[in-house]
């Protein structure tokens, strides 16, 4: 009997010693000694966007001096395509160890779940939240010919003038076309929305007379918006903006209203904690410093640094935000 119950407590012990193997050699279970003695070799960080691209203004200072705190090469590399979800997929299939991670945008990660079909993957479930790295506001801006100062005065002009007022963007389904849809339906009011291929070429209609407003990123128009050419009137974000501090966030007049371009970081899911830990903490202090500070609120972002938990937060509220944006703007999921 003895020998039976020794053979038996054996054999259960190779067994459950070739699972765990073949658990870790999978990527399914990673070595706790491994996470607490890393990077032990340099980390790729993809970037879903092409090179050269804003994307990559982000990213690179922010590696850079990761790289030297890690004291491992962090090196981004581009997997551009499909507005950004071919490169969220590759890191979604990744091993969870750390060496592979996502320079994630508010694009792949929480609007194509909205306006695309039979997405390959899931932003909650096959994807970790490191860190929100920046907020990126918008900013409502009006030709300066029309009689509109405000956000109040515009509601007011839009409200006696239903469909009149006609608002470019850069194309279905973006940023600057949801934020026209959510903010008509909190306002009550009625816009035209005109698509564009581009923000250069929403700035031309609106200087051209084209169209009369619209939602475009802070740092592509402050100069118009200080030579005259254009007329800020409030910002997307939920706080105001260092860059154009005077103007009112949306949000101060109907709470919750928020369009937010961040950028940040994620792993893919199961990498352990201890490893995201560490990248969030590295990556907020990087924040802080003031060199950062300014090289991002030049450009009109600002820097963020949050915890797993609050970028988790925000994901979720952007994932259902911009699928009632989606119904509201009679978009079908292609």
């Amino acid at each position: 009997m003895m020998n039976f119950f020794s053979n038996f407590s054996s054999k259960c012990f190779l067994t459950c010693a070739k699972v765990l193997t073949l658990a870790y050699s999978c990527g399914l279970l990673v070595n706790p000694a491994a996470a607490a003695s890393y990077p032990e070799r340099p980390i790729t960080v993809i970037n879903p966007w092409t090179a050269g691209g804003p994307a990559d203004t982000v990213a690179r200072p922010v590696l850079e001096q990761l790289s030297a705190r890690l004291g491992q090469p962090v090196v981004l590399e581009n997997r551009a395509g499909a507005n950004g979800t071919i490169g969220s997929a590759y890191v979604a299939r990744a091993k969870p160890d750390g060496y592979t991670l996502l320079f994630s945008h508010v694009g792949p990660i929480t609007i194509s779940p909205a306006v695309q079909k039979n997405m390959p993957y899931d932003s909650t479930k096959d994807l970790a939240p490191i860190t929100q790295i920046v907020s990126a506001p918008n900013v409502l801006v009006v030709r300066p010919d029309l009689p509109i100062h405000s956000l109040g005065e515009f509601v007011a002009y839009a409200r006696s003038h239903p469909g009149e007022l006609s608002y470019g963007s850069v194309g279905p389904g973006s940023t600057t076309h949801l934020a026209g849809e959510i903010l008509s339906h909190q306002a009550g009011i009625e816009l035209l929305h005109v698509p564009y291929k581009g923000a250069a070429p929403v700035i031309t209609g609106l200087m051209g007379k084209e169209i009369d407003v619209a939602f475009l990123n802070a740092a592509g128009v402050k100069t118009y918006i200080e030579s005259g050419k254009l007329r800020g009137l409030a910002v997307t974000t939920l706080k105001r903006s260092t860059m154009l501090p005077e103007l009112p966030a949306i949000a101060e007049v109907y709470p919750g209203f928020e369009v937010n371009s961040w950028y940040g970081l994620m792993a893919p899911a199961g990498t352990p904690a201890p490893v995201i830990d560490l990248l969030q903490k590295n990556v907020a202090q990087i924040l802080k410093t003031p060199e950062m500070v300014t090289f991002f609120e030049q450009r009109g972002l600002a820097p963020e640094g949050t915890t797993p938990q609050e970028y988790a937060a925000q994901i979720r509220k952007d994932l259902q935000r911009w699928q009632e944006g989606v119904q509201q703007a009679g978009l079908e999921p292609q």
